[in-house]
């Protein structure tokens, strides 16, 4: 199946919009692009792909989210000097690695990268 021109816009439920908005700021080093409505915070990562966090809280720290950057050593150095620091990180096969990070709610973000 071919889903070509598809966009992405993924979500991840938190409990307090505006907290966790800080926390993805700090992780992204962005500031929300825009807010949608008083309690999701929408960041533009890339043409056609957006991350969101959204006041949920009965679906709070459920998500699941991953996010592939082009150097994850970069990544981490930069959110590093945020204080951001991830739980672990990963390595598969074929050298592909994934950094492991929580928000407050326990929603977990990755971040990975995959070797040219």
């Amino acid at each position: 199946m071919d889903l070509g021109g598809v966009d992405l816009f993924a979500g991840i439920a938190v409990s307090d919009a505006h907290a966790a908005a800080a926390w993805y700021e700090q992780l992204l080093g962005l500031a929300p692009t825009f807010w949608a409505h008083s309690r999701e915070a929408v960041w533009i990562l890339a043409e056609h792909r957006a991350l969101y966090v959204l006041e949920d809280a009965p679906r709070a720290g459920q998500s699941l989210a991953t996010l592939m950057v082009t150097s994850l050593d970069d990544f981490l150095a930069a959110a590093g000097g945020r204080g951001v620091v991830p739980a672990r990180v990963e390595e598969y096969d074929g050298g592909v690695r994934k950094a492991v990070f929580h928000d407050a709610d326990g929603n977990e973000v990755g971040v990975g990268d995959v070797p040219s």
